[in-house]
């Protein structure tokens, strides 16, 4: 699957009033459906209230589609040329700087044809809620963020040279992974200093950072999930240990937050500085702070 972060721009130029009544009709059902899905979530999370702009990427142009609450069903607002060349299989939340900067849903129309591709739809709905509510402001606070910007470098989520294959790393994040599934928390903390103590201060926030971003997107991806009945997404527990790693510790960490305070997943910030500051589950979250090296 083909993941794109926020932090990608698209450029391009809006290519005039939208004329395209043929992928207006042909995606017209489909998007519906959106509105049908999210009334069987209901109550997972405050943030699927608001359902969020979807482009479809198809024939070489990106097709803005808005939510119509009062209709239930999206409307074709914007028409642009795609600035790079899109697969089958885009999946993304973006901000489209023809669109205002606006976070919007990116796919291509097949994802309307997959069992779970409604449940894609949300997860990338849960980071364009993070991007319109919190999330620039929380990556200031990030030495990681503010030295790619320097370089220009806005594909360091995907890219960030993370020490995966380390093996002091991936012993202990492995031991993390079951501590967190067997809800021991004494030994959660434990390993997490550990981890804070031995990392780089960059790659410490770098995965902190992952931890909160898309682990919070798989949490309430597979909140989703069982609400409709579908299999639970546990990519990323398995070796060897990448990127997706910290979709699954974060979500197991944002459970184990949860289960002592089920509010703090309506409080992202809050829920980012327990993370990133090392705070553990059963803890009321404290400030982030980082290694010093």
């Amino acid at each position: 699957m083909l993941l794109f972060h926020l932090a990608l721009l698209v450029s391009g130029a809006l290519n005039g009033a939208p004329t395209d009544s043929v992928i207006a009709d042909k995606y017209d059902a489909p998007l519906r459906k959106v509105f049908s899905v999210r009334e069987q979530v209901r109550g997972v999370h405050p943030m699927f209230d608001r359902l969020c702009p979807i482009a479809i990427a198809e024939d070489g142009k990106f097709h803005v589609f808005e939510p119509d609450e009062a209709a239930s069903r999206y409307n074709l607002v914007r028409i642009a040329p795609a600035p790079f060349p899109v697969q089958v299989g885009l999946r993304a939340s973006m901000p489209l700087d023809f669109y205002g900067n606006r976070a919007t849903c990116c796919v291509t129309g097949e994802v309307f044809d997959e069992p779970d591709g409604y449940v894609m739809v949300l997860h990338e709905f849960v980071h364009c809620y993070q991007w319109e509510t919190c999330e620039r402001e929380l990556k200031e606070k990030l030495d990681v963020y503010r030295e790619a910007m320097k370089r220009n470098d806005f594909m360091w989520e995907l890219q960030h040279p993370f020490p995966y294959t380390d093996e002091a790393f991936t012993a202990t994040y492995g031991e993390l992974l079951d501590a967190l599934g067997g809800n021991e928390s004494q030994r959660v903390e434990q390993l997490r200093a550990r981890l804070k103590g031995k990392l780089a201060r960059a790659d410490w926030e770098y995965m902190t950072w992952e931890e909160w971003k898309e682990g919070l997107a798989r949490y309430l991806e597979n909140l989703v999930r069982r609400r409709l009945g579908l299999k639970e997404n546990t990519g990323g527990l398995a070796k060897p240990f990448d990127r997706v790693t910290f979709y699954a510790g974060g979500e197991l960490l944002i459970r184990s937050y949860a289960r002592s305070d089920p509010g703090i997943v309506e409080r992202l910030p809050e829920l980012f500085d327990g993370i990133a500051g090392g705070g553990m589950p059963g803890e009321a979250p404290r400030a982030s702070s980082t290694p010093g090296r």
